[in-house]
Formats: C-alpha cells, structure tokens, sequence
C-alpha cells in the first residue's frame, strides 16, 4: 500500500516550467471532444457529476445497504489513480435558470399550467438562499495515450454509474464544455449566461482553447 502510495505521488510531481504567458499557466496541455483533459505529460482525468441520496431520512436497513454499497465503489476505484470529491455550493443565476429549466409558454389552453409549474420550480429554486450545491468526482489517471485512458474512463464510468444507481443517485459523465463551464461560473458569478464554447468551431477555426478571454480572465483574477 505504502509502496503504491509513493508511486502515485511520484507521477503527481512534474517538472516545473516557468510560464511564459497566460496560456501556459493554464494547468491543462488538451482538451478532447468527450471530457477527457490532459492535465501532465502522460496523466488524463474526467469528471461526473452525482445527485444526493436521501440517507438522513432512510430506514436502518437501507442506510447498512447505502453503507455497504458505497464501501463497494470506494473499493472499486483504481488504486493507481487519484480521485477528488468536490463540493460546489454556488448561486442561483435566476436568469440563466429561467431560460433553461422553466417551460416556454406557446400561446395555446396549457400555458396557465405551464405558469403554474414555473411558479412552483422557482419557489424551490429560490428557497435557501438561491444556494444550489452541486457534486462531482474527478478521476485522473497515467496512460500512455488518450485512448488508453479512453478505454480506462470507459470501464471505470460504467462502474462509477452503477454502484452511484444502487445507491439511489445518478451519475453522468460531463462533456468539455460542462467541465469548462463549471470554471466559468466559479469565477465569473453573476455571468453565468454568458458563457459558450464549442470545441468543434474552435477546432474548426484553428484556435487553442487557451485563447479564449474568459479563460484568460480567469487566470488573471486569480
């Protein structure tokens, strides 16, 4: 154990290069169209995203069951691999959730339960402070090429998705620009609407993500 321990810490320590630019203090060497982010020289990482479980509330029975099963994904994790929790309590963007979770009205009979339903997802949404909590488990592994860790995510996703299922929870995988997005609004609070990537059109028109202003703003705030 001490013996894999010492070895993940060694491939954790990389050789430090003064930056030369904004660009180069940006911790992540590539970005690929499935979520994957090169983050050193041969380490890979990918992140999900997981609801809560309702533990507080269940019966003994099923907290000895919840128990068991997340010691099973604990133990089902890569132990050559380094794994992070992170939990993002954030502000609700009232604008940004209006235009992408209330239902659009049309014109027709249904729009007062549609106004109603509204009413109701903004009262829940706005309780506590408009505070939403979210959460998610980055996963970061050495491989030799992206499609070794490809295959790698793919296996450890599908287990990941599966014991999160047993535990009542849902697990989803989070595309580029989720990965990205979530930078965005850490820094840029009350911007949130704003922010938009398309990785094909980048690629398309030559351009490094790097380049990006919102990124770059980042860095500099930090």
């Amino acid at each position: 154990m001490i013996k894999t321990l010492t070895n993940l810490f060694k491939q954790d320590k990389e050789k430090f290069v003064v930056p030369k630019g904004v660009q180069d203090v940006i911790p992540v060497a590539a970005i690929f169209d499935d979520g994957i982010f090169k983050v050193g020289k041969d380490k890979y990482s990918k992140t999900y995203r997981f609801t809560d479980i309702n533990y507080a509330v269940a019966s003994r029975e099923d907290k000895e069951a919840m128990f068991l099963e997340y010691s099973e994904l604990l133990n089902s994790l890569d132990s050559g691999a380094t794994t992070k929790i992170t939990i993002n309590n954030r502000r609700l963007n009232r604008l940004d959730f209006e235009q992408t979770i209330l239902i659009p009205t049309t014109g027709d009979n249904l729009d007062e339960y549609r106004e109603e339903y509204n009413k109701m997802l903004l009262d829940k949404a706005t309780g506590a402070n408009s505070i939403v909590q979210d959460k998610y488990i980055t996963i970061s592994i050495n491989k030799k090429s992206v499609e070794d860790a490809r295959t790698y995510f793919a296996r450890v996703g599908a287990d990941l998705i599966a014991h999160f299922g047993r535990l009542g929870s849902k697990c989803v995988e989070l595309e580029t620009d989720e990965r990205l997005r979530i930078f965005h609004d850490f820094y840029r609070v009350g911007e949130e609407s704003s922010f938009h990537f398309d990785i094909k059109e980048t690629r398309k028109k030559g351009h490094d993500f790097k380049d990006y202003n919102w990124l770059k703003m980042i860095i500099i705030r930090q």
